[in-house]
């Protein structure tokens, strides 16, 4: 018989899991949207910048305001910080987009 805290603890590694593949699922869709944008300018309206930087902004926040739970595996650890260049390599290739869908308004 397996003792609460394993279960417990067991529970929240597959839960970090789910959450870590969840921010690289949302990451990969952004960064899609935005390569489909550079392809086509009309598409970089005012509300979609809008929008897409309210995502980074979420996207930010759910990165790098958590706490990474000290049980957490170096493999997960690592993912956690390619997540974090990835976001900034991300909005880099944005504000690309932005800045050249700007000039051609």
């Amino acid at each position: 018989m397996s003792m609460p805290k394993d279960e417990l603890q067991q529970e929240l590694a597959n839960a970090w899991g789910t959450y870590l593949a969840a921010l690289g699922k949302s990451m990969a869709l952004l960064e899609k949207n935005i390569d489909e944008a550079k392809e086509m300018a009309e598409i970089c309206t005012d509300e979609w910048c809008v929008t897409t930087e309210h995502l980074f902004d979420d996207l930010n926040n759910a990165l790098f305001s958590i706490s990474e739970p000290r049980w957490s595996s170096n493999e997960q650890s690592q993912h956690l910080k390619d997540l974090k260049r990835r976001i900034y390599d991300i909005y880099v290739n944005y504000r690309g987009v932005y800045s050249k869908a700007s000039q051609t308004a």
